[in-house]
């Protein structure tokens, strides 16, 4: 029986409109005189850090982690302005898979996979009213690594749960082949989801164990009981 849950955000759970590229095109620009310097930049299932380093590589600064925070700080205080100020939304079938997560007899811990840093996660999904759903989670501050940051998620789940899981004990969903990749690097199934903009027959040739082309297509029931 699935234990724990793992989610990504972007793309997964909400979309943004835009609001976070907007606000690393701003931190280039503030933080390192750089206008346009996010242009060439590849986000979707990238992590913020790994982001922000190939920003500094490609523009011939330091990659050490003052010049990282430096970016990232400027980019959080940007966020939440950004946030306000483009349309974003909770992604299609959403609300009806969490109400029925939480009708389950034995709900499982949900928490989050995210390359966003942490507070950078926080922001979008308290924008939407997701945040408390979470108990636990990985985050791009944690490391620029996807995979390595599954398992830093992983345990922290062992440690709010008390217990060590196996990996088929944890489900990621996740609507990249970069979540399904992560998911695999700690032995735990994915459910991926073509709410994101990568279309099914991408996602299904990375062989997910499940596919749908939204939450509210798959039901919790058989989800969290499947073994």
């Amino acid at each position: 029986m699935v234990q724990a849950i793992l989610f990504d955000i972007d793309g997964t759970l909400i979309r943004t409109g835009g609001a976070g590229v907007a606000a690393f095109a701003r931190a280039s620009a503030l933080a390192f005189g750089k206008p346009g310097g996010t242009r060439d930049l590849v986000f979707h299932g990238r992590t913020d850090t790994g982001l922000v380093r190939e920003f500094l590589r490609l523009h011939g600064f330091s990659e050490g982690a003052a010049n990282v925070r430096r970016f990232l700080d400027t980019y959080l205080f940007l966020l939440s302005d950004q946030l306000d100020r483009h349309h974003g939304e909770i992604c299609p079938g959403v609300l009806e898979f969490m109400a029925g997560l939480e009708s389950l007899p034995e709900p499982p811990l949900l928490g989050l996979l995210t390359g966003n840093v942490r507070l950078g996660a926080e922001l979008k999904l308290r924008a939407h009213g997701l945040w408390e759903w979470f108990e636990v989670g990985g985050f791009g501050d944690d490391h620029e690594d996807r995979d390595r940051i599954a398992g830093i998620a992983k345990r922290r789940v062992e440690r709010r749960l008390g217990r060590a899981l196996a990996g088929r004990d944890v489900v990621v969903v996740g609507d990249t082949p970069l979540d399904v990749r992560c998911a695999r690097a700690i032995g735990a199934r994915c459910l991926a989801v073509a709410t994101g903009g990568v279309p099914a027959s991408e996602l299904a040739s990375h062989a997910p164990d499940w596919l749908v082309a939204d939450l509210g297509g798959f039901s919790p029931a058989t989800f969290c009981t499947r073994q």
